[in-house]
């Protein structure tokens, strides 16, 4: 602009209008090039990827898991619960909040994928890493400090007292409702098993007298057995002649003692040879009447076993009431 000042005072007044036309235009031409630099907004970018650690935080004493969601494009806050959460609930609570997240699991720092029922207190001792829809997410965990004396033994204290909570207040309905489950079970059981009580109370009569009819069976032809002998030996021949036979009839009774052990594997013994022909008969008994020892069997043990449950559910010492005083005797 000084040069053509300086240009239009030289040329004179002859020349001074179109000096000052030309600076016109020049203007003219300047300020549209001016208007459009001034039109182009400048962006500052950057070429540096977002940072994927997360850092566990504590709040109100929780362990807290800011974690970027990929549908949504924020952040969420997931309260973990180290006691009682474990990989797969972390992992549901995810899905459950972001519906886009179609795959998520957790992997060590060393690439070992972690199983789903680790308990999450076990997960962060540790640094670990988690994979959501192929985005690793470096999370690294706050070492808490190690507990003293004194404060194990407050936290042993606040466990006891928080189960004592929980019993109280949770115990009586589950006592009741397990109460009445095993009741109805005991229900069916003593219907299914009343037809079959039936029936072995009608074998165990038969067996009975079978095996008492053995036995007097038994003593009468030992008392025949006694009797010849004695009628041979004094009526119809002499001792000297008997002497031998009554040997070789003990020594065979011998043989059939020894060969009743060699079969059983028991002594003969006369009450556990009875008990041994009570169930030879019980057991053909039910072969003619089609019973089913087994499932009859397994009936009485599953009986027995829902009544030791209702037994040990119906415990004082279970449902935390007063054991009822033993009186002294009166004798």
């Amino acid at each position: 602009m000084a040069c053509l000042r300086m240009v239009v005072r030289l040329a004179g007044p002859s020349r001074f209008r179109r000096s000052a036309t030309l600076t016109a235009l020049l203007q003219l031409k300047v300020q549209p090039s001016q208007l459009l630099w001034r039109c182009h907004p400048v962006i500052c970018c950057s070429t540096s990827a977002p940072s994927n650690d997360i850092t566990v935080q504590y709040r109100h004493g929780r362990p807290v898991l800011a974690l970027p969601l990929p549908s949504r494009q924020e952040k969420c806050l997931f309260f973990l619960r180290p006691m009682l959460m474990t990989v797969s609930d972390l992992i549901h609570d995810i899905r459950r909040e972001d519906s886009g997240v179609s795959s998520a699991s957790v992997f060590t720092t060393d690439g070992v994928r972690v199983a789903s029922g680790t308990p999450m207190d076990t997960l962060l001792n540790k640094d670990f890493h988690l994979h959501i829809n192929g985005v690793v997410y470096n999370v690294h965990s706050v070492q808490r400090e190690p507990l003293t004396g004194e404060r194990v033994t407050s936290m042993e204290d606040v466990k006891n007292t928080v189960h004592m909570l929980h019993t109280a207040l949770q115990l009586p309905e589950h006592h009741l409702i397990k109460e009445k489950e095993l009741q109805q079970k005991l229900d069916i059981l003593k219907q299914e098993l009343m037809p079959l009580e039936q029936m072995k109370a009608q074998l165990d009569l038969r067996a009975e007298r079978s095996s008492s009819r053995a036995l007097w069976v038994g003593l009468a032809l030992l008392s025949v057995q006694g009797g010849a002998l004695a009628w041979l030996t004094w009526w119809v021949y002499s001792w000297d002649v008997m002497e031998p036979v009554t040997y070789f009839i003990t020594y065979s009774t011998s043989i059939g003692v020894y060969a009743y052990y060699v079969l059983t594997k028991q002594d003969y013994v006369y009450p556990d040879a009875k008990d041994r022909q009570f169930l030879h008969y019980f057991y053909k008994g039910a072969r003619r009447q089609q019973f089913n020892v087994r499932k009859y069997n397994r009936l009485k043990d599953e009986l027995s076993s829902v009544e030791e449950d209702l037994r040990r559910l119906r415990n004082p010492n279970q449902l935390r009431l007063p054991v009822e005083q033993i009186q002294p005797s009166t004798e």
